[in-house]
């Protein structure tokens, strides 16, 4: 809790999409917030906006998360501010839809740079500043369904964030003994405001909730996991995708969705 005893959260890439959601969504559960950002200033500012409408206190901060200086002193200046942290979730992410044979080297850095290794050092500042400040914290790192099923053009990002649910694990095993509790959540497809004609928008017909995720969705998995409702959760990848994952491609095309009548 901060100085003000209140709980407090960072949230990286807190500024825009999934992550402003995750910011303004932990301040209505109670939490005062630091939100990161790297080149949106402006939507932090609206971010913050919002997040002073609900009562609660927020600290913008400006760090590029595929920078570990920069990253050092974000939480350098986030504990100065707040004094502590409860809770971290690591959101920021960037993200390119490339061929395997198409891929560059700065295709690959690009991605690795900031979804893990930003992460993965994100993570060790704050499991760091918890036990120096005997905090039981949380964690909570931003993977994708991704991680799980095979989507084209994604032989990079995907992989990445399969390190980062592989990684939650191990983390969570070592921080254990801390009472730090390290979880993830993997979102689906969430309306993040795709542009009309994007291929992607093609998909929500077939999705067995026939819908996407709203943003706001994708953040209540951060407000329990976060939770006394949790306190028994660690190691855990808490999916929501809508059921995205769920059908057989080819026997789903097949039936097309009609019951299939078993009977000899």
């Amino acid at each position: 809790m901060n100085k003000n005893g209140r709980r407090t959260v960072l949230v990286t890439g807190g500024a825009k999409g999934i992550g402003q959601s995750i910011s303004i969504e932990m301040a209505r559960a109670g939490y005062d917030v630091a939100v990161n950002y790297h080149n949106r200033r402006g939507m932090a500012e609206e971010t913050k906006a919002e997040i002073e409408k609900l009562g609660r206190d927020c600290f913008l901060i400006h760090a590029d998360m595929g920078d570990l200086k920069s990253i050092e002193n974000m939480y350098n200046e986030v504990y100065n501010y707040f004094e502590d942290l409860d809770v971290v979730v690591n959101n920021a992410g960037v993200g390119k839809e490339v061929y395997f044979l198409d891929t560059t080297e700065e295709d690959f850095d690009f991605m690795n740079l900031v979804d893990w290794k930003g992460l993965f050092f994100s993570s060790q500042y704050a499991a760091k500043r918890m036990i120096e400040h005997n905090n039981k914290g949380v964690i909570i790192n931003v993977s994708s369904n991704q991680s799980v099923g095979c989507w084209p053009r994604s032989t990079v990002y995907a992989p990445v964030k399969a390190a980062v649910d592989k990684f939650t694990k191990n983390c969570a095993m070592e921080m254990a003994p801390y009472g730090i509790r390290v979880v993830a959540i993997a979102p689906g497809y969430t309306n993040v405001g795709w542009p009309k004609g994007d291929i992607r928008l093609e998909a929500e017909a077939r999705l067995p909730l026939k819908r996407f995720a709203s943003t706001k969705e994708i953040a209540k998995g951060c407000i329990y996991l976060a939770s006394e409702d949790a306190d028994y959760i660690t190691g855990f990848t808490l999916t929501i995708d809508g059921g995205a994952l769920l059908p057989v491609v080819a026997e789903n095309d097949f039936v097309k969705g009609v019951p299939v009548d078993n009977k000899q």
